[in-house]
């Protein structure tokens, strides 16, 4: 029997899309009987960007936690979030936690290695671009992250939080992220990583001038694939 994968949500229309990434990816790799039952919990979202804003990072991480415990009581063997903004407090959870956690940026990290890729820039809120998630993963592995030029993270942050976080990407706001990603390519990156959990908005779009890595589906595949891995 495949696991039960238990997911916490932190952005709902991150944690919609992962959903739709990770059954969409069964549909096409599994059969019926061995799509894995799933649940979600969702703490609002409110509480979570509360405590980043404040740089409190053991209250991300008790919100975490008890979600991960919530999740537990309903049967889920294993959990992830798809949230990028809160994975630099997962080290503070996992020991604790009373269910494995998938680690996105380590998901992230070995998918970027094995591409080949060298020197990559991001995409995500301002947090994500300049914390240490990302950068410590994929710096031990001989990766760099590059991130945007300081009126390019100001452009990339208002169009996450006006819309993409809200479902939606205006044709003027893909051509300036497609433009900030052309800029990336002149700087010496050779590929992008969209590191924000609504990545499918843009990585569905195509047009993109550098190879894209989408989180949110890196940690699809992986969830599913630890969960079905004994599965028969």
């Amino acid at each position: 029997m495949p696991k039960h994968i238990g997911m916490v949500g932190v952005a709902s229309i991150g944690s919609a899309l992962c959903y739709r990434h990770l059954f969409r990816i069964a549909g096409q790799t599994l059969p019926p009987d061995q799509h894995p039952p799933f649940s979600v919990f969702n703490l609002p979202w409110h509480r979570y960007l509360e405590a980043v804003q404040r740089d409190d990072w053991r209250a991300v991480a008790a919100l975490l936690h008890q979600s991960a415990e919530t999740l537990a009581a309903i049967g889920a063997e294993i959990c992830f979030t798809p949230d990028n903004m809160v994975q630099y407090a997962l080290p503070l959870v996992t020991r604790s936690s009373p269910i494995p956690w998938v680690n996105m940026a380590e998901v992230v990290a070995d998918s970027v290695a094995s591409g080949g890729h060298r020197r990559v820039g991001i995409i995500g809120t301002s947090i994500v671009m300049s914390g240490s998630t990302y950068q410590a993963h994929l710096g031990v592995k001989g990766i760099h992250i590059t991130k945007p030029a300081p009126d390019d993270v100001s452009t990339i942050e208002r169009i996450i939080l006006s819309e993409l976080a809200f479902g939606f990407i205006s044709e003027s706001a893909l051509s300036e992220l497609q433009r900030i990603v052309d800029r990336m390519g002149e700087d010496g990156c050779d590929a992008v990583l969209f590191g924000c959990s609504e990545a499918a908005l843009l990585s569905e779009r195509g047009g993109w001038s550098l190879p894209t890595y989408d989180s949110s589906v890196l940690v699809a595949r992986e969830v599913l694939r630890l969960a079905t891995e004994d599965a028969g």
